[in-house]
């Protein structure tokens, strides 16, 4: 499917704009909290890592950016929208340390690159294939995870603080999303575009969220998530949320 195809012959062409909008926004800001972390960094060499991770989530943002030209969309139009949310959120979940901050990057942003995934497979493949490269694992796992297992090696009590912290984090990235879903209805109607009325699909996909943030707690060597608890059930109700608001839409649309 061409850049055209996306414009003009898609019935969600809109929400395709929306996802890369969000997406570039997303990228610029790690860039901006990168550049912060990687000053106060505990040693020279952690400075040089988050400086090159920075580095390389403002030429996502780049990359995002001439996509977004290329369908002939303003990149700060599509940005715009998910500004207030996406600053909120960072707001709300601003690190108190370097390791809080280690453990948002690589949990936080990892639930949230989940997402986009999921909602990038609704879309063109030429859309999918960029929203998977940009969010591409380029090391920064490896490097976040090493520090912050020597920590709590070093501190075992943080364990816990650092467990809370994650749970924390995934609790307000599900808020932002039905915050964001709400108010864009282009995104909402792309989400509800996926082959969702089959029975289990909407627990499936959120499976696999809950399922990616297992894994990152475990290789953290923090508590995992009880599947059963907040998490999966927080992320089911979110997304029925999203898919009762966009067959409401519908109705209202085109009433019998």
């Amino acid at each position: 499917m061409t850049g055209t195809e996306v414009q003009h012959g898609s019935e969600h062409a809109d929400g395709v704009i929306d996802l890369l909008g969000m997406l570039a926004y997303a990228s610029l800001s790690s860039y901006f909290r990168l550049s912060a972390d990687a000053s106060v960094a505990a040693s020279l060499p952690d400075r040089v890592v988050l400086a090159e991770m920075a580095v390389g989530e403002y030429d996502h943002f780049r990359r995002l950016q001439r996509r977004l030209e290329e369908l002939n969309a303003d990149p700060n139009a599509a940005m715009q929208p998910f500004v207030q949310a996406l600053d909120a959120f960072h707001a709300s979940t601003r690190p108190a340390d370097w390791l809080e901050g280690l453990v948002k990057a690589y949990v936080g942003d990892g639930f949230s690159a989940d997402f986009y995934r999921t909602i990038a497979d609704l879309a063109d493949p030429q859309t999918q294939a960029l929203v998977n490269e940009v969010l591409a694992d380029t090391g920064q796992s490896d490097f976040v995870i090493t520090r912050v297992r020597e920590a709590i090696v070093a501190d075992p009590p943080l364990a816990g603080r650092l467990t809370l912290w994650a749970r924390r984090l995934v609790g307000e990235a599900l808020g932002e999303v039905q915050r964001i879903a709400a108010e864009r209805e282009p995104l909402a109607r792309l989400l509800g575009s996926g082959d969702s009325s089959q029975p289990g699909k909407i627990g499936r996909m959120f499976a696999k969220l809950t399922d990616g943030h297992s894994r990152r707690m475990d290789a953290l060597g923090l508590a995992r998530p009880d599947r059963r608890g907040t998490t999966g059930g927080a992320a089911n109700r979110s997304f029925r949320a999203i898919r009762t608001r966009v067959k409401d839409r519908n109705r209202s649309a085109n009433p019998q």
